[in-house]
């Protein structure tokens, strides 16, 4: 068994790359309309909540709404980029157009797929978060310093919300399952982890959630970092995305390999 299992790991460092370009040429033909698909729910949160409601809220921790939430905007448009790439994009290659069947017949093991995978998904992170990133700058929100200290933060988070992603995309047997993720966790992390609101106006034990999930901790790094105040226990916060970036990929791994290694 551990043998089997250690034959799904990447063989090496590099062979993902293999993988990250065939997603990329193959999205390059439609990558305008993608990140602007992307981009549409973050930008209507931003300018209907941000101009809307905005314009009737105080100050929120010593700024504007707006930018208050322009800054969880970013760190939400990583996760829903991430999480979609990776349950739908991941899923069809895998299931309908069977394009890891013919990567394994390669010298690509499925860790390398996988990792492939990952690193295709966070870059559409990196490309969603950035390109909120850039509007809100050019709106005065932030400065333009500070998308240089942002890019790695929305690359780590975009790695651990599809990594998380991974586990779904392995368990789901259909398309129809992946409902249940977006609702039942996606949904809940964009109104519990302070993307909105200040964590601070929850109920205790809600406080005590949000401090768990991923998203609390993109946005703890993301939101000082665009407005340009120190970074409250940074270390923790890259260390939670670490582990889940890390875990859920092994256990995608053991699960992917129960699924099409039989």
């Amino acid at each position: 068994m551990g043998e089997r299992y250690a034959a799904a790991m990447p063989a090496n460092a590099w062979n993902w790359v293999a993988v990250w370009r065939r997603n990329y040429l193959g999205w390059k033909k439609i990558g305008l309309a993608s990140v602007l698909g992307n981009l549409a729910d973050p930008m209507i949160y931003l300018f209907g909540l941000g101009f809307g409601i905005g314009t009737m809220i105080r100050p929120v921790e010593g700024t504007s709404y707006i930018a208050f939430l322009a800054a969880g905007m970013v760190a939400t448009s990583a996760m829903a980029s991430a999480t979609a790439e990776t349950v739908y994009g991941s899923f069809g290659r895998m299931d309908n157009q069977r394009t890891w069947e013919g990567m394994l017949c390669t010298q690509l093991t499925l860790g390398d797929i996988l990792l492939g995978e990952l690193a295709w998904a966070a870059t559409k992170a990196l490309m969603a978060g950035t390109a909120i990133t850039i509007v809100a700058t050019t709106l005065g929100y932030t400065s333009w310093p500070s998308i240089l200290c942002l890019l790695p933060v929305i690359a780590l988070s975009g790695l651990a919300f599809a990594s998380l992603a991974m586990v779904v995309t392995a368990l789901a047997p259909s398309y129809e399952y992946f409902i249940f993720y977006n609702t039942l966790v996606i949904t809940p992390m964009l109104f519990l982890c302070g993307a909105m609101f200040p964590v601070n106006q929850l109920p205790g034990a809600f406080q005590d959630v949000a401090s768990l999930l991923p998203l609390a901790h993109a946005i703890d790094l993301i939101r000082p970092a665009m407005l340009g105040r120190p970074a409250g226990s940074m270390g923790l916060h890259i260390g939670a995305l670490c582990i889940y970036t890390v875990l859920p990929f092994f256990l995608s791994v053991a699960l992917f390999r129960r699924r099409l290694m039989r």
